[in-house]
């Protein structure tokens, strides 16, 4: 017989590692997983909470068109967000170096990505003609959200 280094054998992923868009990819691909909790409701954007870990958050949300969130930030949380099914818009804002304010819009389709951490401030609407579906997972302190009011000038400020 022989030893095996311990550094050849495979160890099992800690969950807490893996990169917040690979968690929300996978679970927008688990349909069993979230289906049975998916609900549109007319009057404001529908969330569900998947999954709670000690590391992390795992929320589904439908947006029916015309449906977004206001100009906000996530605080101290890091995290991603993957469309399942529709068209989401994102807008990113923020101060350019001198204080300039710029924002950049994100078109997502179905399987496409966004990230964000601290102090990324952003809005996400369906601007689209069909109902749309999104996962996203929060690190850091959750599902918190700081409201912020656009300022063409100065860039984003907080509300």
């Amino acid at each position: 017989m022989f030893a095996v280094p311990d550094n050849t054998l495979l160890r099992p992923e800690n969950p807490a590692l893996r990169h917040p868009v690979r968690v929300a990819v996978d679970v927008a691909a688990d349909r069993e997983r979230w289906g049975s909790l998916l609900r549109y409701d007319p009057d404001e954007r529908f969330s569900a909470l998947v999954e709670r870990t000690e590391d992390q958050e795992v929320w589904l949300l439908s947006w029916l068109p015309g449906q977004h969130t206001d100009l906000h930030d996530h605080a101290f949380s890091t995290g991603a967000f993957t469309v399942v099914s529709g068209r989401l818009t994102e807008t990113v804002a923020r101060r350019a170096p001198g204080g300039r304010a710029v924002t950049e819009v994100h078109g997502l389709s179905a399987g496409q990505s966004r990230v964000f951490g601290p102090g990324y401030v952003h809005e996400v609407r369906n601007d689209g003609p069909d109902p749309a579906i999104s996962v996203h997972v929060y690190r850091q302190g959750g599902r918190q959200m700081r409201s912020y009011q656009a300022n063409p000038v100065d860039g984003p400020f907080r509300a």
